[in-house]
């Protein structure tokens, strides 16, 4: 098991380069001046000249993105922001903790309510439960995240004054954030639990269960369900580090200081180091997760572990 975690941890470093050569050479091509946004559209050509020259944005292709990785590999910087001058390392620190809250209390959302609504589903398959589930399940990968927030700000601040619309400061203004953004995980996770227990219960060791006079519960919570877990680890995993980095709109419509606002703003203002340094944090999250996802497996089914020597 340590020399496959080992192994992971090294192959994420041609997966951080590949992502950082490929946003790098997107943001190089992509028009616009980080300069001329800087100083202003009113600024006299002269000093745009000498900001691009003392930023280096003059330089070739390769000069930047090689600068870029030198400072990167030997010195462990994201480099400065071009709009603030602050360290990327401290734009990144002072807004990840409202992404990562975010993050995890919508994958709660998903697996308090996805996984037990999966479950009875597929004990009661065909059942008016079952459909009125799977109606439910399609509606919620259906809906757009952003309209379904605003639905939600409209009814629960607006109308009703229950719960704050905007702000990130209390266990309130977590709700209506984290149920906008883990409604189409809760349909993801249904389904799969769904789909998975009805694999599940249909083989022959659940028929000897039952046929042995095992209890209903027993069956389902000890010899099914823990079968069932590997697919559905796999999606809460997959669906965790997706919300890692695709909260934006989110983030946007409740005004939530994270990740994913940092980086559609420095997006519009061509800041290119902060946005290398919001991908390269998701794109490494969403490896850490993948990993603990794989090392989880092995205590979900010790029959794995042969797989990681």
């Amino acid at each position: 098991m340590f020399k496959y975690i080992i192994r992971r941890i090294l192959l994420l470093i041609p997966v951080m380069l590949g992502v950082a050569l490929i946003v790098f050479t997107l943001l190089y091509f992509t028009p616009g001046d980080p300069a001329r946004n800087k100083l202003g559209t009113n600024a006299p050509l002269e000093e745009v000249l000498k900001l691009r020259e003392k930023m280096g944005l003059d330089d070739p292709f390769v000069v930047q993105f090689g600068r870029y990785l030198k400072n990167f590999i030997f010195y462990g910087s994201l480099g400065e922001s071009y709009i603030t001058e602050q360290p990327v390392v401290l734009e990144i620190s002072t807004r990840v903790g409202s992404t990562i809250k975010l993050a995890i209390a919508a994958t709660l959302v998903s697996i308090i309510f996805g996984i037990p609504l999966g479950i009875v589903s597929a004990i009661k398959q065909y059942s008016v439960f079952d459909h009125i589930t799977m109606v439910f399940a399609l509606i919620g990968l259906s809906m757009p995240v952003f309209w379904l927030g605003l639905l939600m700000i409209l009814l629960f601040s607006v109308k009703l004054a229950w719960l704050p619309s905007s702000g990130f400061s209390s266990f309130k203004h977590i709700i209506l954030p984290a149920l906008a953004l883990g409604a189409q995980s809760v349909a993801v996770l249904t389904r799969m639990t769904r789909s998975s227990m009805l694999e599940t219960i249909r083989q022959d060791y659940i028929r000897t269960a039952r046929a042995k006079g095992q209890k209903e519960k027993i069956v389902v919570f000890k010899h099914a369900l823990g079968n069932s877990l590997i697919p559905v680890i796999t999606v809460v995993g997959i669906q965790f580090g997706q919300l890692m980095g695709g909260a934006v709109m989110t983030e946007i419509i409740f005004s939530i200081p994270g990740i994913g606002r940092l980086m559609i703003d420095s997006i519009k203002l061509r800041d290119a180091p902060v946005v290398l340094g919001c991908v390269l944090f998701v794109a490494v999250a969403f490896a850490v997760v993948n990993l603990v996802v794989d090392i989880l497996y092995t205590y979900v089914d010790p029959r794995l572990k042969t797989q990681y020597t």
